[in-house]
């Protein structure tokens, strides 16, 4: 973690991570290796890779992030109290390096 604007706290991802979003909802009951298999199976993606998985439930209010850090597995999990993320969701599965996100 990094510090952003106003003191807080960023998630600093190196440029050759790639951010996959599941386009389908998830059961986010689902823990580290439910979501690992939903990379690999529904995405098609190695969840070892180091790249950031994003999944999110079918009213799209909560989000899970996973990632590999070399050491074991990590989940962020974020509840919105007001709107949605569906509008980031309504494309096929988005695969490209971070900086390209942020870039434009």
């Amino acid at each position: 973690l990094g510090v952003g604007v106003g003191g807080r706290a960023v998630l600093m991802l190196p440029p050759s991570v790639k951010i996959v979003l599941a386009v389908q909802p998830v059961d986010l009951r689902r823990s580290f290796d439910g979501l690992a298999e939903a990379a690999r199976v529904v995405l098609a993606q190695d969840p070892f890779s180091g790249h950031l998985f994003v999944f999110r439930n079918k009213r799209g209010n909560r989000i899970k992030l996973l990632f590999w850090d070399r050491s074991g597995f990590v989940i962020w999990y974020k509840r919105l109290e007001q709107g949605y993320l569906a509008t980031l969701f309504r494309q096929p599965p988005i695969i490209r390096p971070i900086s390209s996100i942020f870039s434009a």
